[in-house]
């Protein structure tokens, strides 16, 4: 079971470490700016899905199942960083936009979900979090599939769309000072930096 020191303490370390702009904060604003907020919730979905895997991950001792199949994790990992750097070229690339436009709210939010997805599951910081800072703020071996479910996953989902949800509004927020094509320029290259950084930094641990 956990308990309470250890729920608030999981809490505020998942605050803290979601809070901290990386990739996945980065993508999130350019995607909320770019195509809305429908869109900018849809990739946040996929963002808390990542992390639900990963949380499962450390949870249920799947890191010595990744150990077991490693060739499978090696072909996921690199398929996520070809991922990130298609993201990258994707928003390096990115056209500017009259922020105005209505029906730039109806892109495909499956796509945008899935982004959001590929991102964490390529982000070394998230990464990071769940395999090697959660085992000291949680005590995982007590951790039982009903703590799992009733307390760490509801926990987590709020956290990250709190967090999530405060970078998505905080950007429609700013949209119209970012409609100028120099504006959506950089902020896009920033994006695409990012994704860039994110993967070589995979791309490096794997090699």
């Amino acid at each position: 079971m956990i308990d309470l020191s250890q729920a608030l303490a999981y809490v505020v370390a998942l605050g803290i470490a979601a809070a901290i702009p990386g990739p996945g904060i980065t993508a999130l604003v350019a995607r909320s700016i770019g195509s809305g907020a429908i869109n900018g919730f849809a990739m946040l979905g996929g963002l808390i899905v990542g992390d639900l895997a990963y949380l499962s991950f450390a949870v249920f001792g799947l890191s010595l199942l990744a150990q077991s199949f490693s060739a499978l994790f090696i072909v996921i990992r690199w398929a996520s960083i070809i991922y990130l750097c298609y993201l990258a070229w994707q928003f390096w690339n990115a056209q500017h936009h009259d922020l105005a436009l209505k029906s730039r709210q109806s892109k495909n939010l499956l796509a945008s979900a899935f982004s959001g997805l590929a991102v964490t599951l390529g982000n070394p910081k998230t990464i990071a979090f769940y395999l090697a800072l959660l085992p000291a703020v949680i005590d995982l071996q007590h951790v039982s599939f009903v703590s799992w479910a009733t307390a760490l996953v509801p926990l987590t989902i709020a956290v990250l769309l709190l967090v999530g949800g405060f970078y998505v509004l905080g950007a429609l927020a700013v949209r119209r000072s970012l409609s100028s094509e120099r504006a959506q320029r950089l902020l896009h290259r920033g994006a695409a930096t990012a994704m860039a950084s994110a993967a070589g930094s995979l791309a490096l641990r794997e090699i």
